[in-house]
């Protein structure tokens, strides 16, 4: 049976792997890229595929069936580029007006914990932010001009740092130190960051702030340390400067959505990883 049309913009890392277990669960689901050369990959998961570029002057949208959807799922997230706290919520000004002409009512918008500046709290979604980072500010302004809109509801889902798949952790600072070793990291896997959503959508839960990170919190030098013994990869350098961090509190999101992570602590992953290397 199918239970409706999702659009994902953006079929890359987190896209490819959610249309195809939204397929699963038995809805049709389009996919956009920017490269037409990707279409194939997307056809054989099952995926029609669309040609999407947004750019900070114009969206290049060769078939605005695209937007024909239950459900839109934004999942761009900000390239590491000079001006992109100008350039990133431009793109998303370039969208909106093909959001409003479809008249479609809810819209998923992927964001980041980066939203979140460091200073020693414990990171919640009511918090007033000002953001360390460009690519923090950059998003919190994309946040804010699709929840501004009333035309359809958004729900914002504020992921931690992204583990899973080809992401090993191990990798991540072999050419350098772990920063602040002592504060607590803020992960979540691919496979919960694809539950999560398919909840949302599944509970019907729209016109919400989520943070998303998985609920146990090892401190950095434990988990890095950690995850290149069971890669067999030098373990990286310890920092000794003091810096501020955060805890990003994703209780709000257990309690709405009844949701238990498949990894509580990014420590489960690891085993989970030391296991298939037995």
């Amino acid at each position: 049976m199918n239970k409706g049309t999702i659009s994902i913009l953006g079929c890359g890392w987190l896209g490819l792997p959610l249309g195809k277990f939204l397929i699963s669960k038995g809805f049709s689901v389009k996919g956009s890229v920017t490269d037409t050369n990707k279409f194939e990959i997307l056809s054989d998961a099952g995926i029609s595929p669309y040609r999407i570029v947004l750019n900070e002057t114009v969206a290049i949208v060769v078939d605005q069936t695209f937007f024909d959807c239950d459900v839109l799922i934004i999942s761009i997230p900000p390239r590491r580029t000079s001006h992109i706290e100008r350039i990133f919520p431009a793109k998303i000004t370039q969208l909106i007006p093909f959001i409003l002409e479809s008249g479609l009512s809810k819209v998923l918008f992927i964001s980041s914990t980066s939203v979140y500046p460091d200073k020693n709290q414990l990171a919640k979604e009511e918090d007033t932010l000002v953001p360390d980072k460009e690519s923090g500010r950059a998003l919190l302004l994309a946040e804010n001009l699709l929840n501004n809109l009333t035309d359809f509801q958004t729900t914002i889902l504020r992921f931690g740092g992204l583990i899973g798949a080809d992401r090993n952790p191990a990798r991540f600072l072999q050419k350098s130190t772990v920063p602040v070793p002592n504060s607590p990291v803020n992960l979540i896997h691919q496979d919960d960051c694809i539950g999560i959503i398919s909840a949302i959508i599944e509970q019907d839960l729209w016109g919400e702030t989520l943070n998303a990170s998985s609920p146990e919190h090892p401190l950095k030098k434990d988990f890095y340390s950690r995850a290149a013994q069971i890669s067999g990869l030098p373990e990286p350098l310890i920092s000794e400067k003091p810096e501020a961090y955060k805890i990003v509190d994703s209780s709000k999101l257990i309690r709405l959505l009844n949701y238990r992570f498949k990894y509580q602590s990014p420590i489960n992953y690891l085993e989970s990883l030391e296991q298939v290397n037995k």
